[in-house]
């Protein structure tokens, strides 16, 4: 028998590969998360690759052609801009303003994109992504009604948590994301049945 991962031969009854260190076993918990995680790296390399694509075409608000995202959450929002130390972030908000320019298209507003975001960002001493996010929270809150809904935040609910929500343990800036997440889904989900997306 060879070893699925390096292809060194091994015993029939090993467990592990003695050179790469490998696991056997198909069933591992090791083996699962590897798969997973494999699956999710190579999403996520496709996607990086389109935003290189968009960056060399002079990207300049292009609207998505396919079905929106709608399943962004706090939580990987968080962890994965923990563990790229901050580039997911980067990724998150233009993903998330190029969906929004595309389910909110006709409107008379644009959402900033990355390059203005990071730019504005810097100048600012970090005061625009507030900004960014307020202008945000109020463009979802008014094309809610587009839709057929009815948002009870807008940007100054946002804005709000980003002030007060510091003497609540520092939590206000990630309930004001939370908001925007979850109304920006709600927004792309619509969109996406709108447009007959879903079979």
């Amino acid at each position: 028998m060879n070893c699925p991962k390096c292809g060194t031969e091994v015993k029939d009854n090993a467990q592990y590969c003695q050179k790469c260190g490998a696991s056997l076993n198909p069933e591992s918990v090791e083996n699962k998360v590897e798969g997973a995680f494999s699956s999710f790296a190579a999403s996520t390399e496709a996607q990086v690759k389109n935003v290189i694509e968009d960056v060399k075409e002079g990207y300049q608000g292009k609207e998505n052609e396919g079905p929106l995202e709608t399943n962004r959450g706090l939580l990987s929002y968080v962890l994965l801009s923990i563990i790229t130390l901050g580039i997911y972030s980067w990724f998150f908000i233009y993903s998330m303003a190029r969906d929004v320019n595309t389910a909110c298209e006709g409107d008379g507003q644009k959402t900033s994109g990355l390059v203005k975001f990071i730019l504005l960002s810097f100048v600012t001493c970090g005061i625009y992504p507030i900004i960014w996010e307020y202008s945000l929270g109020n463009r979802l809150a008014e094309n809610s009604k587009r839709y057929g809904m009815s948002f009870q935040e807008n940007g100054t609910s946002v804005l709000m948590w980003h002030l007060f929500g510091f003497i609540i343990c520092g939590i206000g800036p990630f309930v004001a994301m939370n908001i925007l997440i979850k109304n920006t889904n709600r927004i792309c989900d619509a969109y996406n049945k709108e447009k007959g997306f879903y079979k």
